[in-house]
Parts: structure tokens; C-alpha cells; sequence
């Protein structure tokens, strides 16, 4: 299936919470000097263009990291994410949206690795030509697959480093990809137990998603966090998102308190109605 852009939704509710937590596992692994690399399943096009057709279409944005950009007291698990999309926007104005792939290439260092897997053939083309735009230490560090992603876990885990985030975030257009979901991790964890990964699903009105968070919740692993955001009620009709949630395993002990934080402000900020809330939950050895 090869509709979705994600272009469409770049900047939204979603991509707060995602990008915001994404960023600061990052920064978390350079605390330390030993390198590390990060896989990314479904690398999209890699940055956006809020005045392009695609993202303007709905523009998302503006109910999402446009409405937090002036803020006060914001948290610093947020501040950090605000400042990685400030410094994509050189002008000032907030005309580009980095994806994970953008703020993973500006987090890493020269000795850590990007592995970017993205199978829509139009996105893979547009992600390959913007790296092409970037500094040869950029591309020297990264590596580009046009195939699956679920698939190509298999051949690059673990990695060589010994130290790694994995990020796993599908469209789920396709209900398969939450049982793909399930089975990556399972098989991800097997072969690289020590890994961190994090897995990014919708909050929609079907019973896929809290199956999902079940199956995540019994993983094999001794130390998870699992973070929801909701906008808005769902719609009648049962179309969008009203909320997104994120679910890592292994992950930087400060997380949790991280985001203690910074979710009732994003709720406040976010809130598009009544509905609007967050849940936040952790299991520890």
C-alpha cells in the first residue's frame, strides 16, 4: 500500500510526542563516548515542507509543534525538540519540518551510524535527494535501503556497535503492520536484548492499538515506558487520530520523569476539546 505520504500529517499531535521522545533517547546515548546506531523502519522523505502541497494540504502543523512554539514554561524534554525544528529553520520562520530521520542526522556524531529504511518509492527518491543536499559527514554516516523495513531488521541487528535505538513507527494503514509490529520486537529483542526500541502507534477507535500496548506490555524485556497523548474526542466516523502513544523498551532512566513532566503541558497546549488527556506508565526491575 502505497498512499500514504507522510507529508501530510508532518509537524501534527503525533509527531510532537514522537519526535520530542526520539530526540531525547538521542541525546541520552551521546552521554556516553561509545558510538551507537540507529535504525529507522519507516524513514518517510526525511524533512517537510509546511508550504509544499502535501503538508499545506491539511496543515497539521498548526495544531501540532506551531502551537507550542511560543509557549511559556515549556519542559525540557520539549525545549530540546523545539530547538532541533528551530534549527532546520534558519530564517527564523518554521517553513521545514525535520522527520527522525533529520534529527537523528544532526544528533549522531561522526563515529555513530544511520540505517534509514523506506519502501514508497516516491519517499525513498525524495529522501535519498535531500541527504544528497547535506554535508559529505552526513552522508558518510548513513545508509539508505528501498525495502522493507520489518524485513531488513533482521540483517542489521545487532549492530556492530553493540549499542542502539531502533524506531519502529508504520503508517498502520494496513491493520498487518500491528502484528508486524509485535513480531519485530519480539524478534528484534531476541537477537539484540539490550537494545532500546521504540515503537510509535495511533490511538484510533479499533481494537488493534490496545492489543498492541497488551502484546507490548508482555514483552521480554525488564524495563519499559509507555506514554499516550490524546487531542480530542474520536470522530464520529471514526477518521484521524485523536492521540498517538509511545512505547520503549530499554529505555534512558530519566524518561519517565521526563515525561511526567512534559505530558500535562503538552495536554494543555494540544487540547483541541474536553477529551484531551495523557497516560503514562512504566514497568522497572
Amino acid at each position: 500500500m502505497f498512499s500514504y505520504r507522510h507529508a501530510f500529517h508532518a509537524g501534527n499531535h503525533a509527531d510532537v510526542l514522537k519526535h520530542a521522545i526520539f530526540l531525547y533517547i538521542l541525546n541520552y546515548f551521546n552521554r556516553k563516548e561509545a558510538p551507537y546506531t540507529v535504525v529507522d523502519t519507516h524513514a518517510g522523505a526525511g524533512i517537510y515542507d509546511l508550504t509544499g502541497d502535501w503538508a499545506s494540504q491539511n496543515a497539521e502543523y498548526v495544531n501540532g509543534f506551531d502551537r507550542l512554539l511560543d509557549a511559556p514554561d515549556t519542559p525540557p524534554l520539549i525545549e530540546d525538540y523545539l530547538q532541533a525544528v528551530r534549527g532546520v529553520n534558519a530564517d527564523g520562520v518554521a517553513r521545514y519540518y525535520p522527520g527522525s530521520p533529520w534529527l537523528a542526522l544532526h544528533a549522531l556524531r561522526e563515529h555513530d551510524r544511520l540505517r534509514l529504511f523506506e519502501k514508497h518509492p516516491t519517499e525513498v527518491d525524495v529522501l535519498r535527494h535531500n541527504l544528497a543536499g547535506l554535508a559529505r559527514e552526513y552522508r558518510r554516516r548513513t545508509q539508505i535501503h528501498d525495502t522493507d523495513g520489518f524485513d531488513g531488521l533482521r540483517a542489521v541487528l545487532p549492530p556492530p556497535t553493540r549499542r542502539g535505538v531502533t524506531l519502529i513507527d508504520p503508517s498502520y494503514e494496513d491493520k498487518a503492520d500491528y502484528r508486524r509490529v509485535r513480531d519485530a520486537v519480539n524478534e528484534g529483542l531476541a537477537r539484540f536484548s539490550t537494545g532500546c526500541f521504540m515503537i510509535w502507534y495511533p490511538l484510533v477507535p479499533r481494537i488493534e492499538p490496545p492489543q498492541l500496548a497488551r502484546s507490548l506490555e508482555r514483552c521480554a524485556a525488564p524495563h519499559w515506558v509507555h506514554a499516550s497523548l490524546t487531542v480530542c474526542r474520536p470522530a464520529p466516523d471514526g477518521r484521524g487520530l485523536h492521540g498517538s502513544a509511545v512505547f520503549v523498551i530499554n529505555p534512558p532512566w530519566p524518561l519517565h520523569a521526563e515525561l511526567k513532566r512534559a505530558l500535562p503541558w503538552l495536554r494543555q497546549r494540544l487540547a483541541r476539546d474536553d477529551r484531551a488527556g495523557f497516560a503514562l506508565d512504566q514497568k522497572t526491575t
